[in-house]
């Protein structure tokens, strides 16, 4: 499966979540997490949307960027306690590099 066909149903299912229970903000929130991880992989990667698409294991990655931010939704600011994924994203738009 292509990374830009992915629908937030899918991410639920992915999470064990009843997509038909879901409220509208739950749903907006796994449309958030879902444009997050395309984007985290466009960066990280610097592939455009069009070569994503043909690396059928990226679909996993999108999967597990989703449900580690949503099992992750909260962020202690400790210095060990910053998740990972919240931790590169800021150090890719980082400009204060001192």
């Amino acid at each position: 499966m292509k990374v830009s066909e992915i629908t937030n149903k899918e991410v639920a299912e992915y999470l064990r979540l009843e997509h038909e229970e879901l409220t509208e903000d739950e749903l907006n929130q796994l449309n958030s997490l879902l444009n997050i991880a395309k984007k985290f992989i466009k960066s990280y990667t610097g592939l455009t949307t069009e070569k994503i698409d043909t690396h059928e294991d990226f679909h996993i990655v999108v999967m597990i960027l989703c449900q580690d931010m949503y099992d992750n939704r909260q962020i202690y600011i400790e210095k060990g306690n910053l998740n990972k994924v919240v931790e590169t994203i800021l150090g890719m738009h980082s400009v204060n590099l001192l």
